[in-house]
């Protein structure tokens, strides 16, 4: 069998793997491993060999092999990165910038790829803003309780520059994203499909502003429905992904156990937040404070104990609005007040907004400009990125 793409490009080979096997299926993950995604590729199609077909400590590679070919059936990974191009996104693969090392950690169950899609965050700035990272989850059914303390944790860490990971279910998960959303902070959604599909749909809205502002990414390419097992594979991803996993409200049996168990296996540092000892929604957090998995938590300034490494300098204080308008001439501190930071806007609006002259207006943006808080697209005007 021919395959109608380029074998020896890195991000066709990989791509088209996460087409062919599930998620953390370990035979497919250690035959790419150990023969190169487009080797494994041609050994699969039947057009190369791989060794002597048994690579080292893989077993069942036939029976295997009969199950990925049934998905070779039209395979063409080119139309899923045309589709998530379409979207803004990008493909990250080991190969190249943009791949978060931490994923190496879970070993054979490091994923061939991720599928990401966002419209604020570029290859080289993933990593980069998921340096230090945390990950909060907990019950889609959380209270209200879960769901204040789960803001209050994201809200500190956020501020402070941690980027804040989860799943995007209800509950907890939509509570973490939605805060570090708030006061400006950077959150990664790890979906159990594709990341065209903005799941559940009673947060697409929310997936939606995650999508602006951070990321939304995903193992599986686009297309690709959520399924129970899904879910399972991705929360390996949400442990891998943040430096302390934090289990804000859980049941005895919960989703978060997973997260929290491959974290512990990673050994990244585990906490739980307590809650009444007679709530259900909470027994699962009690349960991992007791088989000693996770440490109590009870605020941000704890869990930034676990994620500061031993002797290193505490992070970093947030700055009220940091310093957005200090040290600015008055028109330009107007100015800059007024811009929006999504949409641009003329500079009609601008001085209708700011209550200056149009000269003076176009003066201050100029300055603004030239100190990078300010930007221009086809005359419309808004905020930089370093000015929100």
């Amino acid at each position: 069998m021919r395959l109608p793409f380029d074998l020896d490009d890195p991000i066709l080979a990989r791509a088209a793997w996460s087409r062919i096997a599930e998620p953390a299926d370990r035979q497919a993950l250690a035959l790419v491993a150990a023969a190169g995604p487009a080797a494994a590729l041609r050994w699969l199609a039947g057009t190369g060999r791989v060794g002597a077909d048994r690579p080292d400590g893989i077993g069942g590679l036939e029976q295997a092999r009969e199950r990925w070919r049934a998905r070779l059936d039209g395979l063409d990974p080119r139309r899923e990165l045309d589709a998530l191009a379409r979207l803004g996104g990008w493909l990250a693969i080991p190969e190249a910038a943009g791949w978060p090392e931490a994923l190496a950690d879970l070993g054979a169950e490091t994923p061939f790829c991720l599928w990401v899609r966002t419209g604020a965050l570029g290859p080289a700035e993933l990593p980069e803003r998921l340096t230090p990272a945390v990950s909060v989850v907990g019950a889609r059914a959380a209270t209200a309780y879960g769901e204040s303390v789960a803001a209050g944790l994201v809200g500190d860490l956020a501020a402070r520059g941690v980027g804040i990971v989860s799943g995007g279910a209800f509950g907890i998960d939509a509570a973490a994203h939605r805060t570090a959303l708030a006061v400006g902070g950077v959150t990664v959604a790890v979906m159990a499909g594709g990341v065209d599909r903005l799941y559940p749909q009673g947060n697409e809205r929310l997936l939606a502003a995650v999508v602006a502002d951070g990321a939304v990414v995903s193992e599986l390419p686009p297309g690709a429905a959520p399924r129970r097992e899904r879910f399972l594979s991705r929360n390996r991803l949400i442990a891998a992904l943040s430096q302390v996993t934090v289990v804000v409200e859980a049941g005895w049996r919960s989703g978060a156990h997973r997260t929290a168990g491959v974290a512990a296996e990673l050994l990244r540092p585990v906490a739980a937040v307590p809650g009444p000892v007679t709530a259900a929604s909470s027994a699962g957090c009690h349960r991992l404070i007791r088989q000693g998995i996770a440490t109590l938590v009870t605020g941000a300034d704890e869990v930034r104990e676990l994620l500061a490494p031993l002797g290193s300098a505490p992070l970093a204080e947030p700055s009220a609005q940091p310093g957005l308008l200090d040290g600015l001439a008055p028109a330009d501190r107007q100015v800059l007040d007024s811009l929006p930071l999504r949409q641009g806007v003329t500079v009609t609006a601008l001085v209708m907004s700011s209550g200056l002259s149009a000269p003076q207006a176009m003066a201050a943006l100029s300055r603004l400009e030239r100190s990078g808080r300010a930007e221009q697209s086809d005359g419309l005007w808004r905020r930089s990125r370093v000015a929100r």
